[in-house]
């Protein structure tokens, strides 16, 4: 966590003053350093339950893998660091709430509340960042539990905020403020169950002011969105599986602004899956349409 929020700021501190160059379909003074922040999501968002990869460069503004194959910036094509595992079949074979896609564990430290039937874990606070997380753990006939019962266990209900401010003076001062929160719901966790379904949100905000280590002004801000719909995934004891049913969109906006000089990016990616091993991925950035594929599983974007 700490090198992460580190890295964080360094990436922002060294990028903004970097030599501008173009890609596809940047646009304005700043696209270089606008096109770069699209590869990974906000600060802290990786901390929260959304369809963005977790990876410690996915907590980096400006730094990470710059434009994937094939479908735009990011891992494997998509946007703020790329797509989490179980989206695209990457996830570990299992079953049960503690394995295979989707599945989770819990720290036993969480408080658990009788009246309310939610288990609280935080808020826990580092390196700035203030992290609570709120599940609500279920049977298959809606009894909720205090712990995740490896057996019996049918969903989990996640609702999690990571607020606080960062700084930096190292390569440049730079001081970011994330605010993120997500809501993620998993049903068919019960050993027995052979798919699951996953319907969920997320938001993430992040602000970044400071000086760069050519002594440039610059400021950032970098909001990002996704939601989960009616997502059903197959569940194995020994095969890796993918989705068969469902959608996710995503959205992200960067405005950055060197030296008074501001520049505006906005992406949208829609994946829709059919039960083939096709998946269908529609991205529009900048008012720019491309309909794409994504093979099945751990496929990248081929946009035609």
């Amino acid at each position: 966590m700490a090198r992460s929020r580190f890295l964080t700021l360094t990436a922002t501190a060294t990028l903004v003053g970097a030599a501008a160059c173009s890609f596809d379909n940047s646009n304005g003074p700043n696209a270089f350093m606008s096109d770069l922040a699209f590869s990974t999501a906000p600060a802290g968002l990786d901390l929260v339950s959304s369809s963005y990869a977790p990876s410690e460069t996915s907590s980096m503004p400006w730094g990470g893998p710059g434009r994937g194959r094939g479908g735009g910036p990011g891992m494997s094509g998509f946007m703020g660091g790329g797509l989490g595992d179980a989206f695209v079949g990457g996830a570990a074979p299992g079953r049960g709430p503690h394995g295979g896609p989707f599945g989770m564990r819990i720290d036993a430290s969480c408080v658990f509340a009788a009246g309310t039937g939610d288990l609280t874990c935080g808020p826990t606070v580092t390196n700035g960042l203030t992290v609570t997380a709120i599940y609500t753990i279920k049977n298959a006939a809606g009894t909720a539990q205090s712990v995740i019962d490896s057996l019996t266990t049918n969903s989990v209900q996640v609702r999690t905020t990571v607020v606080g401010t960062a700084s930096r003076s190292r390569d440049g001062n730079v001081t970011a403020t994330v605010n993120n929160s997500g809501d993620r719901t998993v049903t068919g966790l019960a050993v027995g169950s052979t798919q699951r379904t996953v319907n969920g949100t997320s938001r993430g905000s992040e602000t970044a002011t400071g000086t760069n280590r050519e002594s440039k002004t610059f400021s950032s801000v970098r909001t990002s969105s996704d939601t989960t719909r009616a997502l059903v995934i197959p569940v194995s004891a020994t095969t890796q599986t993918y989705p068969t049913a469902g959608t996710v969109i995503r959205r992200m906006k960067v405005i950055t602004t060197i030296d008074g000089t501001s520049s505006t990016r906005e992406r949208r990616e829609l994946l829709t899956y059919d039960g083939t091993t096709t998946a269908k991925l529609q991205i529009t950035e900048d008012g720019t349409t491309k309909n794409c594929t994504v093979t099945l599983p751990r496929g990248r974007p081929t946009c035609s």
